[in-house]
């Protein structure tokens, strides 16, 4: 007999909000029974109106707040209740902060079954707005048949036209208009997602923080493109600071942006970044953080937490274009990227010449294949870094770490839930949390990244 389920689908109920989900969205219950509430906030006393429910959860709308909680403020975005982009700005950054703090620190008690472990502070960021120096937004036009570019709204395909997005860079947002402009003023068809007929897909801003060089990216699902000329002269009247301009092919039938393929049509071929005294050549393909001034404090905290004193060999998995690498390289005796990204790997190479950094070097393929045959040839690294996706680490790919007995691991996180899976399973190793630092790269959403310190007091140091 199926058990009786406390909440009815259209039914509404009084509910006090105990804490936030992966998402942003208030998690309550009702007589124990798990409901997600977006827009609500810890501490709050809310009426929700159930939209689904489901076998160990409902999902409800939030129709009023009973109870505020302190840290509850006005969105400064005006699509903010609309839009997908952010999912806390109705929470003070304060709160925010407070939030992510937890988060880590609950995924480590709850996941990975660390008792007593207390993360620093956050890094907060000083800037909390127009932090993103990468835009990539999907085209659409609206039911007069003028151009839409926005983020998706929550949980949908349907396109928010956002005029001024509040955590994104200027020009990424001058980038959008001119686009919705150059649209209109050419008639080009955009993308249809269930036809599968149309010409753009996305446009893609990248803008760097010291010479506001400028990348356009027009994705494309198909090659030809009428008119190129004309609508390279007209992106450049829009954008007189524009310095590469780019078409990227993508005819993939997927929720992938940028397919494989990128044509310069305007300009230089990269921008360039600098990060503390490093510069790096970004194309349009290359991963880099989106929060450039964060990021140079996320990377500054992994090298602290590393200790290198110069004769140490160190290994990056999961390197993308080699950023933590060389910062790596710059203290290390030798410091080598892993990466399964073959266009990252060649970007890493080229960053690496730009620096003039010899001791760094990088390998093409995935850290599970290169860490065991590593490992079969003799490296015995005295420090790993890795950043890896959100999903985490392989359990072999750890085992490996362990297996190659390194005196520090040094785990960058952008998922708490993955990061506490790992380190648990890092502790049966012999690896131990000793520092657990939080970094705030994403004000107004629910993403914090981490950077945790692990070590083996138990193996004795080596140099290869």
């Amino acid at each position: 007999m199926q058990k009786k389920l406390p909440v009815k689908n259209g039914e509404q109920y009084e509910i006090t909000i105990t804490g936030l989900g992966q998402s942003g969205e208030g998690v309550g219950r009702k007589d124990g029974f798990t409901v997600f509430i977006p827009g609500a906030l810890p501490k709050e006393k809310v009426i929700a109106n159930i939209k689904a429910v489901k076998k160990n959860y409902a999902l409800g709308k939030l129709e009023k707040v009973l109870q505020k909680s302190p840290l509850r403020t006005n969105p400064s975005c005006p699509l903010f209740e609309k839009c997908g982009g952010c999912q806390l700005q109705h929470l003070s950054y304060e709160g925010q902060c407070q939030l992510k703090e937890q988060k880590v620190k609950d995924a480590l008690e709850h996941i990975g079954g660390f008792k007593g472990i207390k993360p620093f502070p956050i890094i907060a960021d000083a800037k909390k707005w127009r932090y993103r120096n990468k835009m990539m937004f999907p085209i659409g036009k609206n039911k007069n048949k003028k151009a839409i570019i926005g983020c998706f709204a929550a949980g949908t395909h349907q396109i928010i036209d956002t005029k001024d997005c509040l955590i994104q860079q200027e020009y990424n947002n001058k980038i959008a208009a001119a686009t919705r402009k150059l649209i209109d003023s050419f008639h080009l068809p955009v993308y249809d997602e269930d036809k599968k007929t149309g010409l753009l897909r996305h446009v893609v801003g990248r803008v760097n923080r010291q010479t506001k060089e400028i990348m356009l990216i027009l994705v494309t699902a198909q090659k030809q493109l009428v008119g190129k000329n004309n609508i390279i002269k007209f992106l450049r009247q829009e954008l007189p600071e524009v310095t590469s301009i780019y078409q990227n092919l993508n005819q993939m039938n997927n929720n992938v942006i940028l397919g494989e393929r990128n044509i310069l049509l305007y300009g230089k071929e990269h921008i360039t970044e600098r990060l503390g005294t490093l510069n790096f050549l970004i194309s349009p393909s290359s991963f880099f953080q989106v929060n450039t001034a964060q990021a140079e404090k996320l990377y500054q905290k992994a090298l602290e937490y590393a200790g290198l004193k110069g004769d140490e060999t160190v290994i990056d998995a999961y390197c993308g274009t080699g950023t933590m690498t060389m910062f790596l390289a710059q203290k290390a005796a030798r410091a080598i990227g892993i990466e399964i990204n073959h266009e990252a790997i060649i970007d890493a190479k080229k960053n690496a010449r730009l620096n003039k950094i010899e001791n760094a070097e990088f390998i093409d393929g995935d850290s599970a294949k290169i860490m065991p045959r590593l490992y079969r040839e003799g490296l015995r690294p005295d420090v790993i870094v890795t950043d890896p996706p959100r999903s985490g680490c392989a359990q072999n790919v750890l085992k490996i770490f362990a297996d190659m007995k390194p005196q520090k691991i040094v785990y960058i996180s952008c998922d708490p839930a993955s990061l506490a899976r790992d380190c648990k399973y890092l502790d049966t190793l012999g690896y131990k949390i000793k520092l657990v630092q939080p970094v705030d790269m994403f004000p107004q959403t629910a993403h914090v990244e981490t950077v945790v310190l692990l070590s083996n007091l138990n193996v004795k140091a080596h140099k290869c």
